[in-house]
């Protein structure tokens, strides 16, 4: 374990599993129960603690600290984990703790991540792939972000909250409630205003699917239709839009309620 690519004041426990090929630089502190996969590489004043599992090609920066105990009282030394994917970007100052007993017990963050500086991931947490968290954004416990989905800067997420695929929230958002998929959410308390249409473009949707998607919104907060009326509606859709299929998927597995 100890090559070239360990800096000599790195704190590593030797029972902790590091792939020869992963750069630890200095000053950095690696606890016993974490597993780091081949091509990660970790800049200096990184801590990294608990049962922590660390996937392939992520470059992790200065002074973040990740898998640490989570930070609600009913914790008790449980051996909760903390999994991040693969080909993650972790930027200054980041805080992403372990699960809980009480959910998951698993705080999880998937592939192709792009996370900013002071970004918080509290406990129980389940991220996506190729999402985008700008600076400051954080996360209560128990959230689910999937897919695709954008944070503006000082975004805040109430814990139990559900951000949708191709979501994107603008600065300063505080979202108390849950984002369906493909929405654009602003304000205190976060509201919708209409459709990612750009980030849905620049991932290869048709104009035609951006066209359904449309109707869809529509649909859901245009018409003045309840919830289960809309439902409804969007079902039928699914045969002309496979993409509607996605929003109605969400919608059913919500339990905080949607932005209105």
């Amino acid at each position: 374990m100890q090559t070239a690519k360990i800096h000599p004041t790195a704190i590593i426990d030797p029972s902790a599993q590091l792939d020869s090929s992963v750069e630890v630089g200095a000053y950095s502190i690696i606890g016993p129960d974490v597993k780091i996969d081949a091509g990660t590489r970790i800049s200096s004043h990184v801590s990294i603690n608990g049962c922590t599992t660390i996937g392939k090609n992520n470059q992790i920066f200065q002074f973040s600290s990740l898998g640490e105990v989570p930070q609600d009282k009913k914790y008790k030394d449980e051996p909760t984990l903390l999994e991040i994917g693969d080909n993650n970007t972790i930027r200054e100052f980041c805080t992403f703790n372990r699960g809980t007993i009480q959910d998951k017990g698993t705080t999880k963050i998937g592939n192709g991540n792009w996370i900013m500086a002071y970004v918080h991931i509290a406990h129980d947490c389940q991220v996506g792939n190729n999402t985008i968290f700008a600076n400051n954004s954080s996360l209560a416990g128990h959230v689910d972000v999937y897919d695709y989905a954008i944070l503006g800067g000082f975004t805040l997420i109430h814990q139990f909250c559900k951000i949708g695929s191709h979501v994107i929230t603008a600065v300063g958002s505080v979202v108390f409630k849950d984002i369906p998929t493909y929405v654009t959410a602003a304000g205190y308390d976060a509201k919708p205003h209409g459709i990612n249409a750009e980030g849905l473009k620049r991932r290869g949707f048709s104009a035609e699917s951006i066209l359904q998607i449309k109707r869809a919104y529509k649909t859901l907060y245009r018409k003045g239709l309840s919830l289960d009326e809309a439902k409804t509606e969007l079902l039928a859709m699914h045969s002309e839009t496979p993409e509607i299929a996605l929003l109605t998927d969400f919608l059913n597995a919500s339990t905080r309620g949607i932005i209105r």
